[in-house]
């Protein structure tokens, strides 16, 4: 078995808060993060997958079928965009760097079992300091 990652990268942005809480609560919570005004973050993305190498390419998938891949599921839909208000597959969700992550290998697990591999783990860095690493349910 052979693991291989593409990275990517996208900006946006997005406020930490649930509407039952109070703005007391929610900055008690989620601090700065939960700034009425939103925030947002350059954020680099790591898509691992893995799966057995073919024979008669060398790959386990096709690099550039799954750069477009990311980009048509994930990227295109939330670059320059605002998580909470934009971004479809994030609908009725936190928007925390762990349900995105979540949320992003909801998007991408059957493209990706198409073109031959199975996802590894997703990893979002939300600054050099945070990062989630999600291996799947």
């Amino acid at each position: 078995m052979v693991t291989i990652t593409r990275r990517e990268h996208f900006n946006a942005a997005h406020r930490l808060f649930r509407p039952d809480f109070s703005d007391e609560k929610n900055l008690q919570v989620f601090g700065k993060c939960s700034n009425p005004n939103w925030h947002g973050h350059n954020y680099i993305l790591y898509v691992t997958v893995r799966g057995e190498v073919d024979p008669h390419t060398g790959f386990v998938v096709n690099l550039k079928s799954l750069s477009q891949l990311i980009r048509e599921k994930v990227i295109d839909k939330l670059d320059h965009k605002n998580i909470n208000l934009e971004v479809d597959f994030m609908s009725g969700r936190l928007a925390s760097t762990e349900n995105l992550a979540m949320a992003i290998w909801e998007e991408l697990e059957e493209g990706i079992r198409q073109l031959g591999g199975l996802l590894h783990s997703i990893r979002v860095e939300e600054t050099e300091n945070n990062s989630v690493e999600y291996f799947g349910p």
